[in-house]
C-alpha cells in the first residue's frame, strides 16, 4: 500500500504530515462494507436503503428535514425533535465530531438520523468522540448512504409523515407497517422532556458564560483550553417555563442580567407569578400545541400580569392562549436560513427556525398584531399584544446552530422588564 503526503492547515500555519490510503481513503479498504445494512420506510410506501451506524436498532416518529449546514450535534439535542426522526440534506454530516458544551440538553432527543454520507474521519480540536459513537451511547440509530435529496423532494411534495427506520432483519412491507403504527399527533410530547420541580439555572455561572475564540484579553479559560468572557451581575429575575427549553436560551437570558428559575410546563398561573419574577418566558418544545390545553390556560392567566416573551412553541402557545388558532404546516421549517422581515421597521434578517405547526393568521383577534412574517410563504413569524407587555416569534434568535442577527430579542425583553419594574 502506497502512502500519501497531504498538508493540514492549523491557525494560518502549515504542518506536514504523512498518512496512508487507508486513512485518506478508508472506504477502500472496505470499511463501510463491514457496516450492517438498514432501511428507511416511510407510511407512504417509499423505502429508502442504507448502511446503519449508531445503535443496531429500530425507531419510528415522523420524518422532516432539516437544511442547516452545520450544528448536527445541537439539532440532535434540541428537544423540539422529540418523537421525530431528521434527515440532514447537507451532504457530510459527522466531520467535526460531538462534543459536551455544544449540546442543547442532557442527551439526544430525536428518535433516527438520515444522513447522505458519514464522515468517516473526526477533525476538530473540541471534538471529544464520534457521532457514531454518541448515537451508539444513547440507542440511536442511523442511516446513511440514502440520497437525502431525493428524500427531501419527496417529503416536500407529499408532507412530513411516519416512518420506521430499522438495521434490524424486517421486510419492506414490515417496516411500513411499523411506520403507520407510529404514534405521533395528538402525543402530549411536552410531558416527556419537561423538569417535574422548579430548577435554578447555574448558579454559578459556570454554564452561561460566552463561548469565544481565545485571546490575550480574555480572563477565564477552563481546563481545555476555551475562552470565556465575564457575565454581567444580575439585574432582574426571569421563570422560563420550560415546555422543551434549549440550553443556548438559558444561557442568554444569564448573559442579559437575567437570573432564571426553570418551571415545569405543567405549572399553574397562580404558582408561577407566586415565584415574584420579573418576567415569564415561554420556551420552544416539540409536538402539537394544541394538545396543550393545559398551558393555554396557564399561558392566557399570565399574559398582562408581567411582562412575557415566547419562542417558536412558546409562539404558538402564547397566539392559542390569546384565542388565535394553529395548524399543520405540510413540511415546516427546519434549518438556519429563514428570512424573516420585522413588519415596523423593514429589517430583513435571516434565522434559524424548528417547526411543524404555525399560526393561522385570519384567526388573530383585534388586540394582537403581527409583528414579523417569513418571507419565504408569508407565515407570521411573530406576534405582540397591543395592550399588554406581551411578543412572541415562530423562530429561534438564540440560534444554536444558526446565525446569531436575532439575537437582540433577549436584550429587548430585558429592556421592557426594566421599563415594566420602573413604571416607564
Amino acid at each position: 500500500m502506497c502512502s500519501t503526503r497531504f498538508v493540514l492547515g492549523l491557525h494560518g500555519s502549515c504542518v506536514n504530515a504523512w498518512a496512508s490510503e487507508d486513512f485518506l481513503f478508508p472506504k477502500r479498504r472496505g470499511l463501510y462494507e463491514t457496516m450492517p445494512m438498514a432501511l428507511l420506510a416511510l407510511e407512504d410506501g417509499r423505502v429508502f436503503r442504507g448502511e446503519s451506524f449508531g445503535a443496531h436498532a429500530t425507531a419510528v416518529g415522523e420524518i422532516c428535514f432539516n437544511t442547516s449546514m452545520t450544528g448536527y450535534q445541537e439539532i440532535l439535542t434540541d428537544p423540539s425533535y422529540r418523537g421525530q426522526i431528521i434527515t440532514m440534506t447537507y451532504p457530510e454530516i459527522g466531520n467535526y465530531g460531538v462534543n459536551e458544551l455544544d449540546v442543547e440538553s442532557s442527551a439526544p432527543h430525536v428518535r433516527g438520523l438520515v444522513v447522505e454520507a458519514l464522515s468517516p474521519v473526526t477533525s476538530n480540536w473540541r471534538s471529544q468522540t464520534t457521532l457514531d459513537e454518541y448515537l451508539r451511547r444513547h440507542g440511536i440509530p442511523g442511516i446513511q448512504g440514502v440520497d437525502t435529496r431525493a428524500l427531501t423532494k419527496h417529503l416536500r411534495q407529499r408532507g412530513a409523515m411516519r416512518a420506521c427506520l430499522t438495521a434490524l432483519p424486517m421486510s419492506d412491507e414490515e417496516a411500513i407497517a411499523e411506520a403507520r403504527a407510529a404514534a405521533y399527533a395528538g402525543v402530549d410530547f411536552v410531558n416527556e422532556v419537561t423538569p417535574r420541580e422548579v430548577l435554578p439555572w447555574d448558579l454559578s455561572g459556570q454554564q452561561s458564560r460566552e463561548w469565544t475564540l481565545p485571546s490575550e484579553r480574555l480572563e477565564l479559560f477552563d481546563a481545555c483550553g476555551n475562552a470565556f468572557r465575564d457575565l454581567p451581575p444580575i439585574t432582574h429575575t426571569v421563570a422560563a417555563m420550560d415546555f422543551g427549553m434549549k440550553r443556548n436560551i438559558l444561557r442568554l437570558l444569564r448573559q442579559q442580567g437575567f437570573e432564571v428559575t426553570i418551571v415545569p410546563a405543567t405549572m399553574r398561573a397562580e404558582d408561577v407569578l407566586a415565584l415574584g419574577t420579573d418576567g415569564i418566558f415561554l420556551s420552544n418544545g416539540p409536538g402539537d400545541p394544541q394538545t396543550l390545553t393545559y398551558a393555554h390556560e396557564t399561558v392566557r392567566d399570565l399574559v398582562g400580569k408581567k411582562p412575557l416573551f415566547g419562542i417558536c412553541l412558546g409562539h404558538q402557545l402564547l397566539a392559542l392562549a390569546l384565542g388565535a388558532k394553529t395548524y399543520k404546516m405540510k413540511f415546516g421549517h427546519r434549518g438556519a436560513n429563514q428570512p424573516v422581515k420585522d413588519l415596523r421597521t423593514g429589517k430583513v434578517t435571516i434565522t434559524s427556525q424548528n417547526h411543524g405547526y404555525a399560526v393561522d393568521a385570519n384567526s388573530l383577534p383585534a388586540d394582537v398584531e403581527v409583528t414579523h412574517m417569513n418571507l419565504n410563504d408569508d407565515t407570521i413569524a411573530g406576534i405582540r399584544h397591543r395592550r399588554h407587555p406581551a411578543s412572541s416569534v415562530q423562530y429561534h434568535p438564540e440560534a444554536s446552530p444558526g446565525p446569531h442577527d436575532a439575537g437582540y430579542f433577549f436584550a429587548d425583553f430585558a429592556k421592557e422588564v426594566a421599563a415594566v419594574k420602573s413604571g416607564v
